[in-house]
């Protein structure tokens, strides 16, 4: 076997035979993207070489470990590739097993290293993942191909991130709640603001055929949305005195009913930000749906309270069109002014309800303008858009608008994709760690948990021990 002492004398010697071509020959190379690959490739061998030594050293080889407290016999030797970052390791290790029906034997090499999914090094496990949060496994595997070092299969990208996100699910509460006690709320924070909106994301357990044939019993038109549900995002944001935006934390939950899941991790998120700043000035931000403001309203502490100005714009923008009749030049001066009281009048909304009323009168028979009218009426106490604007205080919800966008439309609504829970979820957990910039510290969390401490009985040698 070879020591790691040899791997280190190899290595300086490779090291060493590439400055020595290189100076023998004064002419430059003359492929130099042909030089600079074979030149990675030869430092990954070295890399790969001295990985597999390490993991030779976390090797057992004794009859009998005590694994979670329960003893494992030895019952083989073999070999076993793995994925590094560096590419593929070959290593012999010791298998063992409790001898329970059904129960797969255990390597102690693997549980030492921590080995996820007992194929991948932590490091490879850890970029596959953040890979996959972004791109699709196809698109991962040829980015992997394109760099040159490790080369996983589309389908080993496409499971990693299901079997981490129900690790991740199994003890979700404990690992939010670690990593929000290693943050601290910006100490320029003023304000803190909680929105949640939603997006409809194509859903292959959504029931897609049923709701279609539903529409033609019923006389319907089959079109639509069938086969989407809901993907819930929520964002919690800080700002400064001048209203500068400071930082965010994002989440993504899959199809719930009134999205209790995403709201419980709002709430807990609000929570321990107003426990250490309870000074901070809450602001609650979505648009006019009724069960997002129950939550807002009901479930969080007093808050300053804003509907959407560009959804607000939008009903404004539906009851006028109504009226004048879509895009005409009718509709558009009189949106551009209205829109502009809206926003920069103290007493704006009062002035669109009244020029909505009079709209209301002047067309009885064109129930749309009611309609928005009602809206404007039911939420006036939440467009106080000029003095919020005055206070620097958010008065847009662009900031989940935006969440919902990055988070699910740009990943999981890609041309032929449909979802089912657990994937998607799987790809929502990291993409909103990465973009909350909590990846890191989330890895390691779920990392941890593919580390098992492997104990030898008293006066048993590991061969790994005797050989040193």
């Amino acid at each position: 076997m070879r020591t790691p002492g040899k791997t280190k004398r190899g290595a300086r010697e490779l090291l060493q035979k590439l400055m020595e071509d290189r100076q023998r020959s004064e002419a430059p190379v003359g492929d130099f993207a042909a030089f600079e690959r074979d030149l990675h490739e030869r430092v990954a061998e070295v890399e790969r070489e001295f990985l597999a030594e390490e993991l030779k050293r976390l090797d057992v080889d004794v009859p009998v470990v005590l694994i979670d407290g329960v003893p494992h016999r030895r019952v083989l030797r073999s070999e076993e590739t793995y994925l590094s970052a560096a590419g593929p390791v070959r290593v012999e290790r010791t298998l063992y097993s409790a001898r329970q029906p059904g129960e797969r034997a255990i390597s102690p090499l693997e549980l030492r290293a921590g080995m996820v999914e007992g194929m991948w090094t932590p490091t490879a496990a850890k970029q596959a993942a953040w890979v996959v949060a972004h791109l699709s496994p196809y698109e991962g595997q040829e980015l992997f191909a394109m760099l040159g070092n490790m080369q996983p299969s589309k389908s080993s990208l496409d499971r990693l991130p299901k079997q981490l996100s129900a690790r991740w699910e199994a003890q979700r509460e404990s690992f939010e709640k670690s990593l929000r006690q290693g943050e601290l709320v910006p100490a320029e924070a003023i304000t803190v603001a909680v929105s949640l909106d939603g997006v409809m994301v194509p859903m292959k357990d959504g029931e897609r055929e049923t709701k279609r044939a539903r529409a033609v019993a019923e006389g319907k038109l089959a079109c639509g949305p069938a086969g989407y549900q809901e993907v819930g995002c929520g964002t919690v944001s800080f700002y400064d005195a001048e209203g500068e935006r400071l930082s965010t934390v994002k989440i993504g939950r899959m199809p719930e009913s009134k999205k209790v899941t995403l709201k419980a991790i709002l709430t807990a998120e609000l929570n321990a930000a107003l426990e250490q700043r309870p000074d901070l000035h809450l602001v609650t931000v979505a648009d006019g749906t009724n069960d997002n403001w129950e939550y807002l309203h009901s479930a969080l502490p007093p808050s300053t309270e804003v509907a959407d100005f560009y959804h607000a714009a939008d009903h404004l923008n539906e009851a006028l069109s109504a009226a004048y009749g879509e895009g005409t030049v009718k509709c558009r001066a009189q949106f551009e002014k209205l829109r502009l009281v809206l926003r920069d009048d103290p007493e704006g909304v009062e002035k669109v309800i009244r020029s909505l009323l009079h709209l209301t009168k002047q067309f009885p028979r064109r129930r749309r303008i009611t309609t928005e009218l009602a809206y404007f009426r039911k939420n006036r106490h939440r467009m106080r858009y000029a003095t919020l604007r005055a206070a620097k205080l958010p008065i847009g919800s662009g900031v989940v608008e935006a969440a919902c966008k990055t988070l699910a439309t740009q990943r999981l609504k890609r041309s032929g994709m449909r979802w089912r829970h657990a994937g998607g979820q799987a790809i929502l957990t990291f993409r909103a760690l990465a973009q909350s910039e909590r990846f890191d510290k989330a890895w390691a969390l779920v990392a941890a948990t593919y580390k098992v401490e492997v104990t030898l009985f008293d006066r048993v040698i590991a061969m790994s021990d005797y050989r040193r």
